[in-house]
């Protein structure tokens, strides 16, 4: 590495490298951006790999201890100097540099959880990688990209010839730079052959060292990458001439000294061949030179020794099949050709070609083509056929590093290149070594010699070696078929015809190889149709390969195996059955096999093709095969004939799947017999012993568990119901028990619990097991439990509707049922359990497509289909099998209640699958989480359960993960996966890290919603050590260092972008919103709160956010959508697409986000009163005001709490369900519902599936007209789902709003009551929040009732906190202004009350707020006043029926709004008192009120009585404002002369509150019962006394009716006077009574009670004066 790199030359070439990707891959929005990188680079690319080498100066630099890496000096310690010692060593690099290096790699070591010596090497091997990576996609994008241009395409030639040193035309430097590279593969040699002498070392002497062993790896393994790189850019930079005859010759003397068949040695084959095809054409060499190449490297053979026999063999093939070329229409004006024989030096270099392949040149394609493609899912006959071709021949040792994808294309089209040459250039060769072969064959045969070793075989391997290049390469294979004038396509007829048996195998694999997708493979199936044309019936060998002799074959063998007297075996070496055949075939079981093998590769490729064969009139396909199937027949080749026979059931219609399973169920109940003749029908295996040998031949078990998968394949008809069973409802009902159960146990338990579990080989047990388990899944999918909740909660009737018989032939014959019986067996379970255990090291290295993986994601999959269908089987399917028990036999655990069960008992299964979302598999990782979001979200799981008196212990799956520190590993892999990489951004939504970080998010937010009060899944991932009911923080744990899965959260909360610079993007909210999203769970969790508010304060949360907040409004765009023109679509009458599509997920995500930032703002602004905090309080007050403050900085402006309530703009409408629908009637829609988040939404799956049970059902019973009604009513439905699409995102948008106002609403609220305002600064807060509220709030009361009682609430502690005789109020311009403010607010109120949304909740704020202002009021409401007569006006123009609602609430009002609604009348009493106005009490008199009130004093004492103890303080409460507002009325003369001819007396008397013993009072449930009663008593005591003294002592009415009320109750009276003077009482009990007294004392004295008892004593006492 160049001295001058800097520290972010890796960082800034992985960013180039993915820009390369991007414009290859036509990503790339911005050019410059790629260009203005490349420029910056050029030098690190021109240096290559070219490192300053370790020496003394840098060594004695180090060893001082003093180092200078930039511009800073460093003081190091001994271990430093040790470790950066060690390292420059291994890399043989530059002491300072690699000093730099250690530094450098700090962070990342703790990242990546390694060493710091072991990153250093990683990162230093990984910039080299990334040169050479970018390097040759320049070279392959700008010198090898074909007749196709990319975007770019000059600026990346310009830059590959600036860092190659190409000077206009003259390319001498691109040559020097070619060789260059050639010198650094070189060195890359040298530099592998010291690390594996090094590795060598420990094993010899046993000194060994982990980390030295795991550097040399990781060296072995960058290094091997690198040299692939460097071949791959060596072959680019031929085609361009950046390469010449010398940089060729070089390279054959390095290819010289090859000595080891490698992978080191395939890189540079590529390069041959390119070069070879390169110099050999004329415009590039000249004749001259060329010939003497040619002379050189055909010598060499004899001449020369070169280290691989069989390399130097290929090499002249690949030069000879280019070289011959030059020959083929040669000028002969060249001087150079004069006297040339021609003729002679073809012949001889047909020779020297055959000479080559006798040397081993094909054998080593051929051994390349295989090793570089592997066969990685098992295929036996491709596998024996390789190794018969292969012979002795050398092969890569099995631990050998894969090449990457982009060198086997590199080398697969070198190969192409060679095979077309040899074709169009060699002709003749071919020819020759066709027929010499054939000679070769009918000599041995004449000899009676059956050695197949002794066969040559060359155009054998030269077929094979075809197939390898194209397959799977469906353009290239195009060569073949686009032109019949073509030599490929020349040389298919010709290869076609007079083939010996082991060559129609290998033709049959290249065929199959060149026919891959539809176009190829039509293509190969009208090959085969033209080339039968001639042939005759009877079989003959010396016609062409097509379909005419492919069938005569098979029915021949039919024929043989079914006749008593003609046995043909399938081996290898049978007797010739045919003496007249002059070439002896002893291969024809492979032959039949790549027959079978052809036909059903055609039928999956080609519908053309798959058509023709089922249609085929003069042979019935299904049961040819079928009656090839005996025991007869080798197993393997019973294999091919079941995987023809399941090629044919692509896209397969109903009656095609009758016949395939009436044959098999034929042919297993006979026991491989079918179609024999009578006299052979009979069985030699018992059904039990026949199943168990067909699961013992491996490839015919996994053939035949393949042909019941695709039997179990929904129809291609099936539109989504799934309401057929997958097989003719009477299967085998003649014989048995109609259903597939001997199908499904042959796969599940014979094949799949028994078979797999006994195989050693992997690679054939992960083939197996994967084949099982896609059985199984589907088996499980293609069942539909909607059927039954649909028989059960719809009028469609389902049984009638459903192809089955009925529902219930449709639940007990399905095969989910039998599938679910097997799952809940010991040895599915055991089998099932240990296919999803695998070592995580060997999954993280085995690609995606292996069976390895994917075999571990069927078996996830199918847990997880378990765990989703467990219930239906439980629940409804299981009790009525058991009913049916006939049926067929139990294989279930009765142990097993539930799935969760098996869980617990292989708990193992937790751990593995939280360690196989680091494993880079997305499919996997997404899998995983998954499941083990189900795991998290059972009950069972989550919580352990406990003993009887015993507490529940912490959860088991809990318990697991921590257990070996297993969650740190997995926290840490996590983690890792939620960095915030560009590369990802610049992908978008469909890059593997956003798909995978949006699914972790999701299993964490479900997990901690699921169980929010006990440790779960999520908590210890997210880095909490858990405790049985409580979590903590470890010390040097993952959280403790700021590693955990939690803070790589919390960065993606704050620092993930959720806009693209111009609108906000769904799919980046979706990131932002679901990370807020946990940790608001997380703090809202009693669990967890406190610590993650601590670490949230910690990393400065609230001052990171507040400065990036920005306004919204309807200019917004929302995924290039705004919130007016989905408004206005909708006005339009159309589905709007910012509701039904992602624009409207782009604004809930931001309203999500946003109130969980006002709710965390809220809780620590609560908690920093709590906790005593005012420093972090006064900072938290200038946010909300507009200011972030960070220690030691300017403030910073921020968006303040006002501006933030931009959200109310962004209401939606209601959308209404059209129930009245044809395919709504009859159902109840609450079956189609579910809730998500908190938001009850329709499962639109559930609809669609709804729908097309209505529309079967219509067209049964032919309710449609003509095909027009059922294509209209299909599109009916279609926008019914959209209808349902729009409803929900709309209900989620609806909650989302309300959540957010929620939090602003509670934010102020919370400020009101924490924050420190002075006076003015408090009366100003509060009145600039009212002027944003309050049109909201008056705008409200028309159709929201929840934004109208959020803000009355908030309205209501506002005018709480209002100081009225602040000087803010005072007669001035602001003043005026604060005065305008509560007077709109009062008025606001005030039409609140019977606005069309008023609830009794909503009318109890506004109660209060108005009865706040009219008491904060009344000092300056002085009688005449402007404010008292506003007030009152106000009130008057709302008109009568404003009293009527607040006189209806007073009356028959809920809880305290009766209170609130009493309390506002009586300060309307008060206001309209003073400015002398009858308005209130005529209104009263009115609605007879007056008469109610008094009316409720007789009630008071038989309600308290029955009323409980929670209830009797309201009902006080309601008492005393009622007491209080005829207190009020009473205190003038109308309104006392009112209440008297209400009957107030009457009432009391009625009421007998004054009858009851005052030592003993009133019976209710109360502990100060007795003291309530005294002041129940002294309220309606200060009534009666505002009504004598409002009428006067003059009035005789009320002063007579009072006296009445006197003398009625003097003994109370006395008594109450006697304990007001504690007579025979406690002292503190006299001091309750003195206003009680005072009252009587008043009354007495008003009425001259006094006077009246003299007079009457005295009355009295003459009256007995004659007694």
């Amino acid at each position: 590495m160049d001295e001058d790199a800097s520290s972010d030359s890796l960082a800034g070439l992985q960013g180039l490298y993915r820009d390369l990707c991007a414009l290859i891959d036509l990503k790339l929005p911005v050019l410059d951006k790629l260009v203005a990188k490349l420029e910056s680079r050029l030098d690190e690319f021109q240096a290559l790999l070219d490192k300053k080498p370790s020496n003394d100066t840098s060594r004695q630099a180090l060893a001082s201890g003093k180092i200078q890496i930039g511009e800073e000096e460093y003081e190091v310690n001994e271990d430093f100097k040790n470790e950066t010692s060690s390292i420059s060593q291994w890399l043989d690099l530059d002491q300072l540099e690699t000093a730099r290096l250690f530094l450098d790699s700090k962070d990342e070591a703790n990242e990546l959880d390694r060493t710091q010596q072991v990153t250093t090497v990683l990162r230093f091997h990984r910039r080299r990688e990334y040169i050479l990576l970018c390097l040759r996609m320049i070279a392959k994008a700008a010198l090898d990209y074909g007749d196709e241009e990319i975007e770019g395409q000059e600026a990346l030639l310009k830059a590959a010839q600036i860092i190659m040193g190409v000077q206009g035309v003259n390319f001498e430097g691109a040559h020097r730079f070619w060789q260059k590279c050639l010198t650094s593969m070189a060195d890359i040699e040298k530099w592998l052959q010291t690390i594996a002498e090094v590795m060598l070392v420990p094993s010899v002497v046993g000194n060994a060292d982990p980390q030295r062993d795991e550097i040399m790896t990781l060296q072995r393994q960058s290094l091997t990458r690198q040299h692939e790189s460097l071949a791959a850019i060596c072959t680019h930079m031929v085609n361009t001439g950046f390469a010449n005859l010398e940089n060729f010759k070089a390279l054959l003397a390095k290819a010289k000294t090859l000595e080891k068949h490698d992978i080191i040695t395939i890189h540079y084959v590529p390069m041959i061949i390119r070069l070879s095809a390169w110099v050999a054409v004329e415009s590039n060499t000249p004749t001259k030179d060329a010939r003497a190449l040619h002379d050189t490297l055909v010598t060499a053979r004899d001449s020369e020794l070169w280290g691989l026999r069989n390399l130097h063999a290929a090499t002249i093939t690949w030069w000879l099949a280019e070289y011959s070329g030059r020959y083929i229409d040669p000028n002969p004006q060249d001087p150079d050709l004069q006297n040339v024989k021609f003729e002679a030096e073809a012949i001889e270099r047909s020779n020297t070609f055959l000479k080559a392949l006798n040397d081993g040149a094909f054998h080593f394609m051929l051994s390349f083509s295989q090793d570089v493609r592997p066969t990685n899912w098992y295929d036996p006959s491709k596998t024996s056929m390789i190794s018969f071709l292969l012979q002795e021949a050398a092969v890569l040792p099995s631990d050998s590093p894969s090449p990457e994808d982009f060198f086997k294309v590199l080398l697969m089209e070198q190969l192409q290149t060679f095979v077309d040459s040899f074709i169009t250039n060699m002709p003749d060769t071919l020819r020759r070594l066709k027929s010499e072969e054939d000679d070769e064959r009918k000599r041995l045969n004449m000899s009676f010699q059956q050695s197949i070793g002794e066969h040559p075989l060359h155009l054998e391997r030269f077929l094979v070696i075809i197939s390898y290049a194209y397959d799977g390469l469906q353009d290239a294979a195009e060569a073949f078929w686009g032109d019949k004038e073509t030599n490929l396509y020349g040389f298919l007829q010709w290869a076609a015809k007079r083939q010996p048996t082991p060559r129609i195998a290998m033709f049959c694999e290249m065929l199959r190889a060149i026919s891959t997708g539809e176009a190829n493979a039509e293509a190969a199936h009208q090959f085969l149709l033209e080339e039968g044309g001639s042939a005759s019936g009877r079989i003959r060998r010396t016609t062409s390969l097509c379909y005419t002799q492919i069938f005569n074959e098979l029915i021949e063998f039919q024929r043989n195996i079914h006749e008593p007297k003609k046995t043909i075996q399938g081996g290898l070496y049978p007797p010739t059955q045919h003496p007249s055949d002059n070439i002896f075939e002893p291969e024809s079981g492979t032959m039949l096999q790549s027959y079978l093998r052809l036909l059903a590769h055609l039928c999956r490729e080609s519908s053309q093709a798959r058509d023709w064969m089922l249609s085929y009139q003069e042979l019935n396909l299904i049961g040819l095969y079928f009656s090839l199937c005996t025991d007869k027949v080798e197993s393997h080749l019973r294999a091919a004939v079941f995987d023809a026979a399941s090629s044919m059931l692509v896209n397969k219609s109903v009656p095609l799947a009758a016949g395939v399973w009436n044959a098999i169920d034929d042919w297993a109940i006979s026991g491989f017999y079918v179609g024999t003749k009578p006299a052979n029908v009979h069985s030699s295996f018992p059904q039990s012993d026949f199943w168990a040998m067909l699961a013992d031949g491996y490839d015919e078990s996994l053939a035949l568990v393949r042909l019941l998968t695709s039997l179990m394949e929904p129809y291609a008809e099936e539109q989504g119901l799934n309401d057929a069973l997958p097989f003719p409802e009477g299967l085998g009902s003649a014989r048995r028990m109609p259903g597939v159960q001997q199908f499904i146990d042959f796969a599940v338990q014979h094949v799949f619990a028994d078979r797999s579990i006994e195989l050693q080989d992997s690679l054939q047990r992960n083939v197996m097991r994967w084949t099982c388990l896609q059985f199984v899944s589907t088996c499980l999918k293609t069942f539909n439990e909607n059927l039954v909740v649909f028989a059960n909660k719809s009028n469609i009737p389902v049984d009638s509707v459903v192809d089955s018989s009925s529902l219930a032939a449709y639940v007990t014959l399905h095969p989910f049922t039998r599938i679910m019986e097997w799952i809940f067996n010991d040895r599915v379970l055991r089998a099932l359990f240990a296919c999803s255990h695998q070592d995580v090291n060997e999954v993280d290295t085995a690609s995606s497509d292996s069976p390895l993986v994917q075999s571990l994601m069927l078996s996830i999959e199918v847990m997880d289909l378990v765990m989703n269908l467990q219930a239906t089987y439980l629940d409804i399917v299981r009790p009525v099998i058991k009913q049916q028990s006939g049926l067929q036999s139990s294989v279930s655990n009765p142990s097993l209640s539930s799935f969760e069960d098996a869980i617990l008992n292989n708990l193992q299964i937790v751990v593995d699958l939280g360690l196989y979302c680091g494993t880079g598999h997305e499919a996997l990782t997404i899998a995983s989480l998954r499941l083990l979001q189900k795991f998290s979200s059972s009950r069972k799981l989550a919580v352990s359960p406990a003993g009887f008196g015993q507490r529940s212990s912490r959860s088991k799956i809990v318990g697991i993960l921590e257990k070996d520190h297993e969650s740190e590993r997995i926290g840490r892999s996590l983690a890792s996966l939620m960095q915030i990489r560009e590369e990802e951004i610049e992908a978008g939504a469909e890059a593997t890290g956003i798909v995978v970080k949006l699914r972790v998010l999701e299993f964490l937010n479900s997990c901690l919603s699921a169980v929010s009060t006990r440790p779960t899944l999520a908590h210890v991932l997210l880095g909490f050590s858990c405790e049985n009911t409580s979590v903590h923080i470890a010390d040097d744990s993952l959280w403790a260092n700021g590693q955990s899965l939690f803070h790589a959260i919390l960065v993606l909360a704050v620092r993930f972008p959720y806009t693209d610079e111009e609108s906000l993007t769904s799919w980046q909210s979706d990131i932002t919103g679901r990370s807020w999203g946990v940790l608001q769970k997380l703090w809202r969790s009693p669990l967890t709160g406190a610590i993650v508010m601590d670490e949230l304060r910690t990393n400065e949360l609230l001052f990171e956010v507040a400065p990036t907040l920005f306004n919204i409004d309807n200019n917004t765009l929302w995924d290039g959508v705004t919130f007016v023109q989905g408004l206005e679509e909708q006005a339009g009458g159309a589905l709007s697409d910012f509701f039904c599509g992602s624009p409207s997920v782009a604004l809930q995500n931001f309203l999500l986000q946003r109130a969980a930032f006002l709710d965390y703002e809220c809780r620590e602004l609560r908690l920093t009163v709590k906790d005593g905090m005012p420093t972090l309080n006064s900072r938290i007050q200038s946010v909300l005001l507009g200011s972030t403050i960070k220690p030691g900085e300017d403030p910073i402006p921020n968006h303040n709490i006002f501006t933030l309530f931009d959200f109310i703009e962004f209401e939606v409408p209601e959308r209404t369900i059209p129930d009245q629908s044809k395919f709504l009637k009859g159902v109840n829609l609450k079956i189609c519902q579910e809730e998500k988040n908190g938001v009850t939404v329709y499962s639109l799956p559930l609809l669609e599936q709804l729908f097309l049970l209505r529309l079967k059902a219509w067209r049964k019973e032919n309710a449609y007209k003509d095909e027009q009604e059922e294509f209209l009513m299909r599109d009916e439905a279609h926008q019914l789902l959209a209808l349902f699409t729009d409803y929900n995102r709309r209900a989620e948008l609806t909650h989302s709003h309300k959540d957010i106002l929620r939090s602003w609403v509670q934010l102020l609220k919370v400020t009101l009551q924490s924050c420190e305002f002075d006076v003015s600064a408090l009366t100003a807060f509060i009145l600039q929040t009212l002027q944003v509220i309050l049109p909201k709030l008056e705008l409200a009361y028309n159709d929201n009732i929840f934004t109208a009682l959020e803000l009355a609430t908030l309205a209501e502690a506002l005018i709480q906190k209002i100081q009225f005789d602040s000087p803010a109020f005072e007669k001035t311009r602001t003043g005026d202004f604060g005065n305008d403010r509560l007077s709109q607010l009062f008025r606001a109120a005030l039409i609140g009350t019977y606005s069309p949304v008023s609830t009794v909740q909503l009318r109890e704020y506004c109660y209060q707020i108005c009865f706040r202002y009219i008491q904060g009021t009344f000092e300056k409401s002085t009688k005449g006043s402007p404010l008292g007569r506003h007030t009152l006006s106000t009130i008057k123009n709302c008109g009568s029926h404003l009293l009527e609602v607040i006189c209806d609430d007073a009356y028959s009002g809920q809880g305290t709004c009766k209170v609130s609604a009493l309390l506002l009348l009586s300060t309307f009493v008060a206001i309209a008192t003073r400015q002398g106005s009858k308005y209130i009490l005529d209104a009263f008199k009115t609605l007879n009120f007056i008469g109610v009130l008094v009316d409720n004093i007789k009630h008071i004492p038989d309600e308290l009585k029955i009323a409980s103890a929670p209830q009797v303080p309201i009902l006080l409460s309601y008492y005393d404002a009622g007491l209080s507002l005829l207190l009020r009325i009473c205190q003038t003369r109308d309104g006392s002369g009112a209440v008297l001819n209400a009957g107030l007396f009457q009432a009391i008397k009625e009421s007998s509150i004054f009858d009851v013993d005052p030592d003993i009072g009133l019976e209710f449930d109360n502990p100060n019962a007795l003291k309530k009663y005294y002041d129940l008593m002294l309220a309606v005591l200060r009534v009666i006394n505002a009504v004598v003294v409002a009428r006067g002592a003059q009035n005789e009415q009320s002063t007579y009716q009072a006296l009445t009320f006197l003398k009625e109750n003097r003994n109370t009276m006395v008594s109450i006077f006697k304990r007001s003077v504690n007579v025979g009482l406690a002292k503190d009990v006299g001091e309750d009574l003195n206003d009680l007294v005072d009252c009587f004392t008043v009354l007495v004295e008003m009425t001259g009670f006094l006077q009246h008892e003299d007079s009457a004593k005295v009355r009295n006492a003459h009256a007995a004066m004659f007694s």
